[in-house]
């Protein structure tokens, strides 16, 4: 089953469960615009080479398309698709005014010189003009691509209008219209659901201790995964027993100084060689570790039908996108597992985004307290509608966030109603 497939089974799920009529249920799961191009990039030896690219806008009932562009040599329109319907919920679950969309590049971009990658960036950008704007479809930083493209972004739509559009992209550098606390705010997001989940259990009776009293494993040490696990540790308490990316895992039983592997990390690209670490472990073994919670913040389908049954973590809280497969999720609800769904955990980004925007369309920009506290309140609340749609439908918490998301949305689409 494509990444497209599984996104549309959950939703089918939660849509099942709130008794959602046929004709809605088809307008709200297919993407309404799916661009395709093909573009030329002039190489620094002179050669001519042609990447592909996409960008997907799942829905704009809400308001306009929002979500990031990665580069990646497995891009495809399927993934893309998935992501940008995804994107629609993640931006319904936390009630900001932006629909879904995504994109993508199908390259690698470690191969390529500076040069080469900001020729392939502007040249991208330009082709997908057609259908950004800030008013329209506002991109953001993915996977492989970060605060330096989103400036040659914005630079280059801006030289094409003739005048600076701050707006027309999230997750800038601070110099040229970025918002403090944006680069930790998906991972601050991933915290703050941490933080909730284990409060609401143990209100619950459902647990009986703090997640101070936690072992943590986090899977992915990417941007997400680096500041999940060092808040987790530094405003929580939890101890963060092992960790993964690319090269690997490690895994330290009295807990990992998640700062100081940053810096590490920092200086060396990966986690292998790490002096301080216990021993290792692969990406797999990190998932079956015995520890009462699991981030996964690597990418998609890490958990399956095939390993589901072996995971011990009582409680997940997704930093990645689609990184259970929804055979997988079956398995662990059967199990009681509590997970935190993607597009309520990992939201923060696209919270602090919407900040960015609001401050970049009235140049007026806050203070990175202010960035947080209202992270902290938006985030916070989401969960609580959340876990109360939970317990009103007997369900999980994915298809509870589902259900909270499709009733936004749906109501936008009935009051907008069918043009023309």
């Amino acid at each position: 089953m494509s990444l497209y497939e599984n996104a549309v089974k959950q939703f089918n799920k939660a849509a099942d469960i709130m008794n959602l009529d046929a004709s809605m249920r088809d307008v709200l799961a297919k993407p309404k615009r799916e661009l395709t191009v093909n573009f030329p990039v002039r190489m620094d030896d002179g050669s001519v080479k042609v990447f592909t690219g996409h960008r997907v806008q799942h829905n704009v009932a809400r308001g306009p398309a929002k979500g990031g562009i990665r580069y990646h040599q497995d891009v495809t329109l399927d993934e893309v698709k998935a992501l940008a319907f995804w994107m629609t919920w993640k931006g319904a679950v936390v009630g900001i005014p932006y629909g879904g969309g995504k994109g993508g590049v199908q390259v690698d971009p470690s191969l390529l010189s500076m040069g080469e990658l900001e020729r392939l960036s502007r040249r991208f950008f330009s082709e997908i003009q057609i259908i950004v704007g800030e008013d329209r479809d506002i991109p953001a930083p993915d996977v492989n691509t970060n605060g330096q493209i989103m400036a040659w972004y914005m630079d280059t739509y801006s030289m094409n209008v003739g005048h600076s559009v701050l707006g027309v992209v999230t997750g800038k550098p601070l110099e040229v219209g970025g918002s403090l606390g944006r680069t930790e705010a998906t991972g601050r997001g991933v915290r703050v659901c941490a933080e909730e989940v284990v409060n609401y259990l143990n209100d619950k009776g459902t647990i009986n201790k703090g997640i101070d009293k936690m072992t943590v494993a986090v899977q992915g040490f990417g941007n997400v995964g680096q500041y999940a696990a060092l808040l987790i540790q530094k405003e929580l308490g939890g101890k963060i027993v092992a960790i993964s990316d690319v090269s690997g895992g490690l895994y330290k039983s009295e807990g990992f100084d998640i700062a100081d592997v940053m810096e590490y990390v920092a200086q060396n690209k990966v986690i292998k060689g790490y002096p301080k670490a216990e021993s290792e472990i692969s990406n797999s073994e990190l998932l079956e570790l015995d520890v009462d919670m699991l981030v996964p913040a690597a990418l998609e389908n890490q958990i399956t039908d095939k390993n589901a049954d072996n995971v011990k973590a009582r409680i997940i809280v997704e930093g990645a996108n689609g990184p259970i497969t929804p055979e997988a999720d079956e398995i662990l609800n059967g199990k009681g597992v509590i997970t935190v769904p993607d597009f309520l955990a990992n939201a923060g980004g696209v919270t602090v985004s919407y900040f960015e925007w609001v401050q970049s369309l009235q140049w007026f920009f806050w203070e990175h307290d202010d960035v947080n506290k209202a992270l902290h309140r938006i985030m916070r609340k989401a969960f609580s509608d959340v876990a109360r749609t939970g317990e009103k439908f007997n369900t999980d918490m994915r298809s509870a966030a589902y259900a909270v998301s499709i009733e936004k949305v749906a109501q936008a689409t009935k009051l907008r109603g069918i043009y023309p």
